[in-house]
């Protein structure tokens, strides 16, 4: 009777808890389902709002506008040279539409940063364009995060999408630079049509792997690295990013990627392979194209650099350097390149031709502090392996004095794993250098290829293989040589400036044809 009376009290309390549970659950539905309506009516308020404001400014201006977001415009590097040419081929091609920059630089007028291009790219613009400045680029920046930075900064990038949106309203967008989370803001909320060009995945299946295999690389500390639960943990916030970021970048009218490689991963994360295409970046090849490439015996270079007599042709008396061009960054990985140069030295002998006539030149470009003490670390490892009197660092050189670098190299080195595309490795090309890059990314997808049946290039992915390879260059006939170098010459014009414009205007021109008159 007892056990009875006790089993009923059990059910009597379980009874009350569900009701109790359903009182709270119903009033939470409710509230929900206000709110999702609040807000939706608050997004739908907004569009109209910025709507007006299209059309209003479309009534002013008797012309549809096409909005460029590059938030580092000022900035001289190979995404800033995509801008400005992108720009350059559509104002020629649509004279009736008008254009805008948002950059965040600050201190500098629109001018001066026409007149940086124009100065660093040699880019002129036919007509004016609106700069729209940002104030909140810090958002952005990587700085601005020390831990979870890819989220950040992908928040970041939406706030500052929404400064600019609501600075000025397009009837087409177009990302320039990678921040694919601004894409469903002006699609969405300012009723843009959206473009982007993508230079590199921000997140990637690579990235992934090496924290699951848990190899410590630049993006991977070593303290995640060793710990197999905070591996597991950043693999799961990866999954999640990746998702995200494919579901932000699916929003995309148009997707142009800039190798085989970034095509790759972007068609794995965004889905959309009807609206995606491969746009090579413009090269600045011209400047090297004009030095005419002569057999080594004949050479005079542009500068002595210690040449003995001729002996029979051969050529293994001339001093031979070996180049690389690249910001002093992480990625870049120029201990690879000094260790491999040390293997290269051990293997070769004390006579003529021998490890007195190599040189190594690293060239390239210190951004901040931080840079500039990796370059000190570098000079302590040249010091510590024995080879600092067979080393170079030119720091911040005008374009002239490395032009001169490359033209007389025998070698450009590249060591970066999964370089997206490889600028630098297509001008090293263009100067006459034979190449050896890393044996991935866009290097060895796009570049590094044999070109009508014939040899382009070399490439490696270990300090053995790059000094293998760098002494199967040097053991070459100048002849041979000769050869391999007009081969990557000739093979280059697919990256030239008028490839570029003539693939970028064929991708844009569906969105271009709608913008209504």
């Amino acid at each position: 009777m007892g056990h009875d009376n006790h089993h009923h009290h059990l059910s009597l309390c379980f009874c009350d808890l569900m009701r109790l549970l359903w009182s709270l659950l119903v009033p939470c539905l409710y509230l929900s389902l206000i709110l999702t309506l609040v807000l939706l009516l608050l997004l739908l308020g907004v569009r109209m709002w910025l709507q007006g404001r299209r059309k209003a400014r479309r009534a002013q201006d008797d012309g549809p506008a096409v909005a460029f977001f590059h938030p580092y415009c000022n900035a001289g590097g190979g995404g800033e040279r995509v801008l400005w040419c992108s720009l350059r081929a559509l104002m020629h091609r649509y004279p009736g539409v008008s254009f805008v920059v948002y950059t965040g630089d600050q201190g500098v007028t629109g001018e001066q940063i026409l007149e940086g291009a124009r100065q660093r790219f040699n880019i002129t613009l036919p007509r004016s364009v609106t700069f729209i400045f940002l104030r909140h680029r810090v958002l952005v920046e990587a700085s601005s995060y020390p831990h979870f930075t890819l989220l950040g900064q992908s928040a970041g990038s939406m706030f500052l999408g929404w400064e600019a949106l609501t600075a000025f309203v397009p009837d087409l967008y177009v990302d320039s630079m990678g921040y694919a989370f601004t894409l469903p803001i002006f699609r969405y909320l300012g009723g843009c049509k959206v473009a982007s060009y993508v230079h590199y995945p921000t997140v990637s299946t690579d990235m992934l792997s090496v924290v699951r295999e848990r190899n410590p690389r630049f993006n991977n500390a070593d303290f995640i690295s060793r710990n197999p639960i905070l591996s597991a943990l950043k693999v799961v916030y990866y999954c999640c990013f990746a998702l995200l970021y494919g579901l932000a970048g699916s929003c995309s009218d148009v997707i142009m990627v800039n190798s085989t490689w970034t095509l790759g991963h972007i068609l794995a994360l965004w889905r959309s392979p009807s609206r995606t295409s491969i746009v090579y970046p413009p090269c600045d090849i011209r400047a090297f194209l004009d030095v005419p490439l002569e057999d080594e015996d004949e050479m005079e270079g542009w500068e002595e650099l210690g040449r003995e007599e001729e002996d029979g042709g051969r050529g293994d008396r001339k001093r031979h350097s070996i180049v690389s061009v690249g910001q002093f960054r992480p990625e870049k990985d120029h201990q690879l390149q000094i260790r491999a140069f040390r293997k290269l030295l051990d293997r070769k002998g004390d006579g003529p031709g021998g490890r007195e006539s190599l040189r190594l030149v690293l060239i390239g470009g210190c951004r901040n502090q931080e840079d500039e003490e990796r370059v000190l670390m570098l000079r302590g490892l040249c010091q510590e392996l024995g080879i600092a009197d067979h080393v170079e660092f030119k720091l911040n050189i005008p374009f002239e004095e490395l032009k001169r670098e490359l033209v007389d190299a025998t070698i450009g080195l590249h060591t970066m794993w999964n370089e997206h595309f490889g600028i630098g490795v297509v001008e090293c090309m263009a100067a006459g250098t034979i190449v050896l890059a890393h044996k991935s990314g866009g290097p060895k997808l796009d570049i590094v290829v044999p070109y009508e049946g014939r040899q382009t290039g070399f490439l490696a992915d270990s300090e053995d293989s790059y000094a293998a390879a760098m002494e199967t260059i040097l053991l070459l006939s100048p002849a041979a040589r000769l050869e391999m170098r007009r081969n990557a010459r000739d093979s280059v014009e697919r990256f030239s400036d008028q490839e570029f414009e003539s693939c970028f205007l064929a991708a844009m021109e569906p969105l271009m044809g709608t913008l209504e008159r």
